[in-house]
């Protein structure tokens, strides 16, 4: 059982990494993989309950691969670490098959809570260089964590996260590369692209008040158009960005309104 994780992990490398040249390479140069062995035996240590024994064990592939990975996290089959620096994963962490994490990834604690306190990611799930994924919470299948990102709510499937604090946008039945981490919808820039048109739109219905002001003045008769509406600041995108709703809910509220 413990070969064919084993096996599983390492076609992972050769899967996923197209640098991975020959299987000679895969297996002496890769980090990540080298923490994926060392952990399953420090998780086995675990398991049986010998004391200090399991830490250690952890400690040194700390040292030697630069991931940090708890005896205690539960890591299936068929996991890929790329590069892997800076990755640390914790105590009560559950990593899902066929998952992708990139360097400098954090799947953390937000306290000093008891129990089950660091997070789930089910099948498949890619999370980008530098994302944060804290609490006891659960990230869905098929699901990817944009880089930089930080994560602290539950997740649905199919489902890309991008930026701080995570937002969901949802992409449902679009197949997209599993490298791909970086190709993400930027939410921030959409935002403010969005209320630079609005400024723009008001700036110029305030121009065009004063010339009708000017006109009344003067005692020109006012143009056709001499006011008009502003556009509404409710606008989706906006809405779905300033508030802790899910897209789909803020879409219900827009309607119902």
């Amino acid at each position: 059982m413990a070969m064919r994780t084993l096996l599983a992990d390492f076609r992972m490398i050769r899967e996923r990494d197209p640098a991975a040249r020959n299987w000679l390479e895969s297996l002496t140069c890769y980090p990540g993989f080298h923490a994926l062995a060392l952990h399953r035996l420090s998780h086995k240590l675990w398991r049986l309950g010998l004391p200090l024994l399991p830490r250690l064990v952890s400690h040194w592939g700390r040292l030697l691969t630069g991931v940090e990975i708890h005896p205690g996290a539960r890591i299936a089959a068929g996991v890929f670490i790329d590069h892997g620096m800076g990755v640390v994963i914790g105590e009560t962490a559950e990593i899902g098959e066929g998952c992708t994490l990139y360097q400098g990834v954090t799947l953390g604690g937000t306290g000093k809570e008891t129990g089950k306190r660091h997070p789930t990611l089910d099948c498949n799930v890619v999370v980008g260089a530098g994302a944060k994924v804290l609490g006891a919470i659960t990230i869905g299948a098929d699901t990817r964590v944009g880089a930089g990102s930080v994560v602290v709510k539950d997740v649905p499937r199919d489902c890309t996260v991008v930026g701080v604090p995570g937002r969901v946008i949802h992409r449902s039945g679009v197949r997209v590369d599993p490298l791909a981490h970086s190709q993400l919808p930027d939410a921030e820039a959409r935002v403010i692209r969005n209320l630079m048109d609005r400024i723009d739109a008001l700036e110029g219905e305030v121009v065009a008040l004063q010339e009708c002001l000017r006109d009344v003045a003067l005692g020109r008769p006012l143009r056709p158009r001499c006011g008009g509406q502003a556009q509404s600041l409710q606008d989706r995108e906006i809405i779905e960005f300033f508030s802790d709703q899910e897209p789909d809910e803020a879409g219900q509220q827009d309607s119902a309104s």
